[in-house]
């Protein structure tokens, strides 16, 4: 991740707008602007790095700061690892301190939650990938951290890649005619995926020419039984309520891609603080 970034750069300078508003009233009563400090960050439980750039940039937008990694953000660390070192104004550290934790300490959860679901299908050779189920105006942040957990991206948004979801089937009367019109408007050349909830859709996907099927929610004894009926003719992609207890139950049936939401909306921070030395 290479800054300075102009959208990212913006995003970081309103949530220390959010935060700092008119002034820390507390740092200034207590701190005078020549003091300065040596700070470190300490990962207080074992996982993924993901963020390290975006937490000193935060430091950087609020003055002239020192900064010094000892690791890089897709890094395994172990509980008590210091990850960095800052040296700079007091004051500066104590207002960009709260924001940089929080950028940092919640990529690397959803790194930390991404290694774990990539190593527990890397026998199969299944991808695992996330959705668009990130936090509003996070999505490049949180599918970033995604990469560095060793995960891959599904689609960015609504414009870059086509979806057939269950409420355009309803809205288009059938799979087939969804499929036929989506065709019309975007040609050969881009791919289109189509969510399935049984047998007889993927029959309907796979007849309308569809290039990914997405089966939604199904069974294992299903998924199986839908790989076998597509049979390398589209790609599969499994999703719907998949966790750690049963990501490796999906994978076997022989998907080619999991993908998940709880990569990015109800993943756990990485416990990480920051502490003066």
């Amino acid at each position: 991740m290479i800054f300075p970034n102009p959208a990212l750069d913006c995003l970081l300078e309103m949530a220390l707008e959010e935060d700092i508003g008119s002034g820390d009233i507390t740092t200034e009563a207590i701190i005078g602007e020549d003091i300065t400090s040596q700070a470190v960050l300490l990962v207080k439980e074992a996982g993924v790095l993901a963020g390290l750039p975006v937490a000193r940039r935060v430091f950087e937008l609020l003055g002239g700061i020192s900064w010094e990694s000892f690791y890089e953000d897709g890094d395994e660390v172990l509980e008590e690892s210091q990850v960095a070192r800052i040296h700079g104004p007091s004051r500066i550290i104590l207002q960009g301190e709260r924001l940089a934790l929080n950028f940092l300490q919640r990529l690397s959860g959803i790194a930390s939650m991404t290694r774990l679901m990539v190593k527990k299908v890397e026998p199969y050779g299944v991808r695992v990938v996330d959705t668009r189920k990130t936090t509003p105006l996070l999505r490049r942040l949180e599918k970033y951290a995604v990469i560095k957990g060793g995960g891959a991206n599904h689609r960015f948004g609504l414009y870059d890649a086509v979806l057939i979801k269950d409420n355009h089937i309803l809205a288009a009367g059938s799979i087939r005619r969804a499929l036929s019109l989506v065709q019309k408007r975007v040609g050969h050349m881009v791919k289109i995926e189509v969510e399935a909830k049984n047998l007889e859709e993927v029959q309907e996907a796979l007849a309308g020419g569809a290039h990914i099927i997405l089966l939604d929610n199904m069974s294992t004894s299903d998924l199986w039984e839908a790989v076998k009926l597509i049979n390398g003719r589209a790609l599969t992609e499994a999703s719907g309520n998949i966790t750690a207890d049963n990501i490796e139950a999906v994978a076997r049936a022989g998907v080619d891609y999991i993908s998940m939401g709880c990569l990015t909306h109800s993943v756990k921070a990485l416990d990480i603080s920051l502490n003066f030395c």
